[in-house]
């Protein structure tokens, strides 16, 4: 592939139909951000959004905004929004707690539907909360289910007539590399098993169709690459042939069919609703909701092609200039997210180096350097500096020193 000079990084940028929505977001001058992919920017309508929600209906509207706001329903609202972004249609996704907490809900129902079945499969690399809330699950029902953890290229083998749900992160979060949805859930569908998958890092970066999947449940977080803020709540779908007699096993006074009635005895709400636990959390949730406007009118197609040029861009250039560093990341992007990833022993310390730089990416143990790629704020001459630091960074042995080593709490 050829290379990339800083004239033709700056000449795409032009040429990019994509460009504007970088104004939507607060970016700081003199950083070059490539870890939207765990922390995505500040869109510029949160702060405003935000600000009304706490001066105006929480300030002077007090209780009352449940019912003149509508706060009551911003689940709803928020779901759809969502669901137009993962290919589900309206009514089949919430906005409700955090990922692990929408794993055990998505997880426990669809053992439930499976009661003669008592495995699990998932990937062995797959993101810890999802293996720990799999193995937590299990013990706790003590009905001798077992997780069996396969390397992606065994997945299919090991989906076998024992198996109740295959659990998978499409986009796997330290290579980027991506399954096949379509082709797992039907082949799971094919041995009687039931598919959840997590969505925390395709969800806003790559196109997703959960309908034309035919995938039974799915969960992913808001904070990522739809920028809703740090903590932001999760999202859950269920298919629609699963909303009859749908009851999950958190029984909290939201999911109630009835909520205000204030019964003694449990009823499920119908559809989706059963998936809503406790009180949302109004703020982080319009948080949120006013970061997916950045979303609106845009193609998620589009932003995955940027996204891979972008890939083109930054990969070249470090491969030209680094030639010892490992791509760890598919190189065919039909079979990856919006990341890169590099393996190299010290690769904490090399970011941490690139972050005393402006260059803020992120690291994955034990030895994986992670750069986001969100189209809707990055530009190309953006990854092309940033690949010109990482390989003075690497030439010099800059990151070879104490301060860059010494590990942080949060990593």
């Amino acid at each position: 592939m050829r290379r990339f000079t800083l004239g033709d990084a700056e000449a795409l940028d032009i040429a990019d139909d994509l460009a504007p929505l970088r104004g939507l977001f607060e970016l700081p001058d003199g950083v070059i951000y490539l870890d939207g992919n765990s922390l995505g920017a500040l869109p510029r309508s949160v702060k405003a959004r935000v600000a009304d929600v706490v001066e105006r209906q929480w300030g002077q509207d007090l209780i009352r905004s449940w019912n003149t706001h509508d706060w009551i329903d911003l689940p709803s609202r928020v779901g759809n929004r969502i669901a137009g972004l993962v290919g589900a249609p309206d009514g089949t996704v919430t906005v409700a707690d955090s990922t692990s907490i929408n794993l055990f809900k998505a997880l426990s129902m669809a053992l439930y539907l499976r009661p003669d079945r008592r495995v699990i499969v998932s990937e062995a690399g797959n993101f810890p909360t999802d293996v720990y809330i799999a193995q937590g699950l299990a013990d706790l029902l003590g009905q001798g289910h077992v997780l069996r953890l396969v390397e992606p290229g065994q997945l299919a083998s090991a989906i076998t007539r024992d198996v109740a749900v295959v659990l998978l992160t499409e986009v796997n979060y330290r290579s980027g590399a991506r399954h096949d949805m379509r082709a797992l859930t039907t082949y799971a569908h094919e041995m009687g098993a039931l598919t959840v998958w997590d969505l925390a890092h395709s969800a806003g970066a790559v196109p997703v169709d959960l309908t034309a999947a035919r995938a039974d449940y799915a969960v992913g977080c808001g904070y990522k690459f739809l920028n809703g803020g740090p903590g932001a709540p999760s999202f859950i779908y269920v298919a629609p042939e699963h909303h009859h007699g749908l009851r999950q096993p958190l029984n909290g006074w939201l999911g109630h069919d009835a909520p205000f009635a204030f019964e003694t005895d449990y009823r499920p709400a119908l559809g989706i609703e059963a998936m809503r636990v406790g009180t949302p959390p109004i703020l982080s949730m319009a948080a949120l909701d006013a970061a997916l406007d950045v979303f609106d009118g845009v193609s998620i197609a589009r932003l995955k092609a940027k996204a891979d040029m972008l890939f083109d861009v930054f990969v070249t250039e470090v491969e030209a200039q680094v030639p010892g560093l490992e791509l760890v990341s598919p190189r065919d992007p039909v079979w990856r997210g919006s990341q890169v990833s590099f393996r190299f022993p010290e690769a904490y310390a090399v970011v941490q180096a690139m972050i005393s730089r402006g260059v803020i990416g992120d690291f994955r143990g034990p030895d994986i350097m992670r750069f986001g790629l969100a189209p809707v704020y990055l530009r190309y001459a953006d990854v092309w500096r940033a690949a010109s630091v990482l390989a003075q960074i690497m030439r010099r042995s800059e990151w070879d020193r104490p301060e860059f080593k010494a590990r942080a709490k949060v990593v």
